[in-house]
């Protein structure tokens, strides 16, 4: 089985790090942290490294500074659940999911996950089956379908559900096949460009500026990352779009945050009047969501030659799922986690990892690319698209291996996290006491400049780079 650090060489050399630099990281902390067959504490650990080292590579690139950089096993899986343990006012978060969210039997002995945290969602799984949204009824009627024609229909209907599958089901699909030819995390020259310089700043990303389009965990938690080392980063979503309020409280440290309606003529040229000033463009919506906007790869780098695109799709970019959405719990669901976390413990039926670690680690690996991308932008000029999924994430993490007796491990507390590893701090909802970023860099400490603020709060521009 791997270790820690041989994991962390392995995304860092994918990516064209520099076999050295990690000489330069120390990985602390032991497995198992939380009750788990598969290994989440070191997933959250080598992703979160990766992006906290090219922080520090981007320092030494910037002024030839060195610095260590330290990630602690307990704090990294602390911060792969710190929507859970963040606290506003002292008081913790609200249920998650909506009532009728989770899992279900189906009339064939399968189960099937549904979700419905957006109303839309709800809309379309209560359409397809015809009944109220109320749980007793969905799974009444979920009780004449088969669950492979339900998820086909709920997708059709624009419903985002899951058949649970094990891992050899899934192994044999077409997508899965897909996804074995691509790489964890894909950094492709798109287009030529003169290189940029350097903005000034003492901070690893300090005058890069970053659009974040991108909701719930992994793209947002990617922007949080990139706004830790210093980046300005500018949180857009559409005054119409359901949001999770918690989770944007959570990620949204550090961000400046505004609306645009991209679906007007006036929305998108405010959209391209903030492409021509950025450096890194990140988005999570479906791969061709925003091109059909005009936003694609290819026309972003038409308007800002030397631009780094990154998107983040739940099955990824190849294979007749591409277009699908999803979010981490039925991407864990529909390739075989749940299923084989069950069957590990003795459960019929399915089992959820004990974090959003396909989310989390998906969003610093978006973080880590493009970072990475705007290191060769810099060094050898040209535009870059940087590209991950949530489902390709899941494949490298069953690849790490299984723990025996993982699932024996104790929890990690809210009273011990909250002992360690957080912080307390101003925002524009209260006081948040939440999970501190478990990437500590020896000269340029990661840090949130800006308090989390409510959706909406700035104008549609870019502060003024000092």
């Amino acid at each position: 089985m791997q270790s820690p650090a041989d994991i962390l060489e392995g995304i860092w050399t994918s990516a064209g790090g520099d076999k050295a630099a990690l000489a330069r990281v120390r990985l602390t902390g032991e497995e198992p942290q939380i009750p788990s067959s598969f290994r989440v504490a070191v997933a959250g650990q080598t992703t979160i490294a990766a992006a906290g080292l090219a922080a520090a590579e981007i320092t030494r690139l910037r002024s030839g500074e060195v610095q260590d950089v330290h990630v602690d096993m307990r704090h990294a899986v602390a911060e792969c659940r710190s929507e859970r343990y963040l606290r506003l006012d002292d008081k913790p978060p609200p249920p998650a999911s909506d009532a009728i969210a989770g899992v279900y039997s189906t009339g064939d002995g399968r189960f099937v996950r549904c979700h419905t945290n957006f109303p839309h969602h709800r809309d379309a799984v209560c359409k397809v089956l015809a009944c109220e949204a109320e749980r007793e009824k969905v799974q009444a009627a979920l009780m004449r379908w088969k669950g492979e024609d339900f998820e086909t229909a709920a997708y059709a209907a624009g419903g985002v559900v899951a058949l649970m599958r094990s891992h050899d089901e899934w192994s044999a699909l077409p997508q899965a096949r897909a996804l074995a030819e691509l790489p964890l995390i894909s950094i492709e020259k798109i287009g030529d460009a003169p290189p940029k310089p350097w903005p000034e700043g003492d901070r690893p990303l300090a005058g890069l500026r970053v659009l974040d389009l991108s909701r719930v965990i992994a793209g947002p938690v990617a922007g949080r990352t990139l706004a830790a080392h210093g980046a300005d980063v500018l949180l857009v979503s559409g005054p119409e779009l359901p949001a999770i309020p918690w989770l944007t409280i959570d990620t949204g440290r550090g961000k400046l945050t505004t609306f645009i309606e991209l679906k007007s003529e006036a929305g998108r040229a405010q959209m391209r009047a903030l492409l021509k000033d950025v450096d890194i463009f990140s988005q999570g919506y479906r791969p061709h969501a925003l091109a059909a906007l005009g936003f694609s790869p290819e026309e972003a780098a038409k308007i800002n030659p030397g631009i780094v695109y990154v998107t983040l799709s739940a099955y990824g970019h190849a294979g007749p799922w591409a277009e699908r959405r999803g979010f981490d719990s039925l991407v864990q669901t529909t390739t075989g986690f749940n299923h084989a976390e069950g069957k590990a413990a003795g459960i019929d039926g399915p089992k959820e990892l004990p974090a959003q670690i396909l989310d989390h680690a998906t969003g610093y690996l978006m973080a880590f690319g493009a970072m990475m991308a705007m290191a060769r932008q810099v060094r050898e000029g040209g535009s870059w698209h940087v590209r991950v999924s949530l489902a390709q994430t899941g494949r490298w993490l069953w690849n790490l291996g299984r723990l025996d007796g993982g699932l024996d491990t104790p929890d990690l507390t809210g009273e011990a996290v909250h002992a360690a590893f957080i912080e307390s701090m101003p925002s524009g909802f209260g006081t948040l006491k939440a999970v501190r970023h478990s990437a500590l860099l020896s000269r340029t400490p990661a840090q949130w400049s800006r308090p989390a603020m409510p959706l909406g709060s700035h104008p549609a521009q870019w502060p003024v780079r000092s």
